[in-house]
């Protein structure tokens, strides 16, 4: 599984969470689980206060947010189907990841 690969949200929260993007590096693809990142519905998200923690991308034709602080573990069989890749936008997810764990603000 590729790094920043989109897939289909196949759990209950579909509806507002239509997909995820694998987020860990594909050293680790021997375990079996994913770390993801949400990308919510930009419908559902409401305001967009950082656009640097939550940049926006459009999947299918969907608008959606990348939410950070919503990163998960699941198993990898609980994926749904790869539709997209965000690599070309990997600096961006990985900025948010950045400031998400800085130490500037302690």
């Amino acid at each position: 599984m590729a790094q920043f690969e989109v897939h289909r949200n196949p759990g209950r929260t579909r509806d507002s969470i239509p997909f995820v993007v694998v987020l860990q590096s594909a050293i680790f693809d021997g375990y079996q689980r994913r770390v993801v990142i949400p990308l919510v519905r930009k419908s559902h998200f409401g305001t967009i206060h950082h656009a640097g923690f939550n940049p926006s991308f459009t999947i299918k034709g969907t608008q959606v947010v990348l939410h950070p602080l919503e990163i998960a573990s699941i198993p990898a069989s609980a994926l749904g189907d790869p539709v997209a890749s965000l690599s070309a936008h990997g600096d961006k997810i990985i900025a948010a990841m950045d400031e998400l764990t800085t130490q500037a603000y302690g």
